[in-house]
């Protein structure tokens, strides 16, 4: 009896320490996703100031259509938003 428990505690004790060594690679591989996630979206961000100062510049009545159209959409997603969640 005494090495039938020893033997389920040693093999629950395996099966912990193999979840959470797959636990543990599926955190550093989440880590490693939002780490390039948040490179990119700099990267747009950067690519969006540098559009948006060409278009001021250059053209100011596009930049103002292209802000009145942002806000279009962004209340567009506010109200589809409204809607779902009702």
């Amino acid at each position: 009896m005494k090495e039938t428990i020893q033997k389920e505690n040693h093999m629950a004790h395996q099966m912990k320490q193999a979840a959470e060594l797959e636990y543990g690679k599926k955190l550093q591989e989440s880590h490693a996703l939002i780490r390039t996630l948040d490179e990119n979206i700099l990267l747009l961000q950067k690519s969006n100031e540098e559009t948006e100062a060409l278009m001021k510049a250059g053209l100011p009545e596009m930049y103002d259509l292209k802000l009145k159209l942002i806000e279009a959409n962004n209340t567009i997603a506010r109200y589809k938003g409204l809607v779902e969640n009702k």
